[in-house]
């Protein structure tokens, strides 16, 4: 009598525990990515409260104040065209996502250091083009994981840690401002606190996205 062959097929309790590990996998990214957006959204909304006031500290009229602003939001939503077209010809999402927002960790808390509106002005454009950067690949990332764990479910968490962040930051540089009576430009300061946090973020969910690969 012959020996029975081996099924090389895994069994469904095999199958079930892959499944689940992946999920788990594509959850802990999404809530890293997350909680990158939240503190991203945290620093930038929190500045953008401020950028009127803070602008005229500098010498700029309204005029300034609504230009500027206008042609960065132009920026930041045109530039994802370049963005997205660029990360589909390279493969090169993570890259250009991390690129994106170490943009926008770099611009925002360096207008503590600008004397002049010009300068300002500059560092207030490459914040927007920053987010521009880093926004398709992002979502790209983003639209695979919750692919393993239901994108509904997926994305709707990750837009509540971003939308919560946008909510927070502008508060806090708010009760801040009033409790200690310090200006704008001090105000603007605080903002640097958030960027080892979202730098901490980014390196672990890159660690958690070359895992689940």
């Amino acid at each position: 009598m012959s020996a029975e062959a081996p099924n090389p097929l895994p069994n469904d309790g095999t199958i079930a525990r892959a499944d689940s590990q992946t999920s788990r996998t594509a959850l802990r990214f999404v809530l890293l990515i997350g909680v990158l957006s939240f503190f991203a959204d945290f620093t930038y909304e929190g500045s953008r409260s401020i950028l009127g006031p803070f602008l005229a500290l500098l010498g700029a009229s309204g005029t300034v104040v609504g230009v500027v602003t206008g042609f960065g939001e132009l920026l930041g939503y045109g530039l994802r065209l370049v963005s997205g077209r660029l990360a589909d010809a390279t493969r090169q999402y993570w890259p250009i996502t991390i690129f994106g927002y170490v943009v926008q960790m770099a611009s925002v808390p360096a207008l503590a250091l600008v004397d002049s509106w010009p300068a300002a002005a500059v560092l207030i454009i490459l914040e927007r083009v920053g987010k521009a950067i880093r926004n398709p690949p992002r979502d790209v990332m983003l639209s695979h994981a919750t692919k393993e764990m239901g994108r509904g479910w997926g994305f709707g968490v990750h837009e509540a840690l971003d939308q919560t962040g946008a909510l927070v930051g502008p508060l806090v540089v708010a009760a801040i401002l009033v409790l200690s009576s310090v200006n704008t430009g001090s105000g603007v300061t605080l903002l640097w606190q958030p960027s080892p946090l979202r730098a901490g973020a980014e390196a672990h969910a890159d660690v958690v996205r070359d895992h689940g690969e």
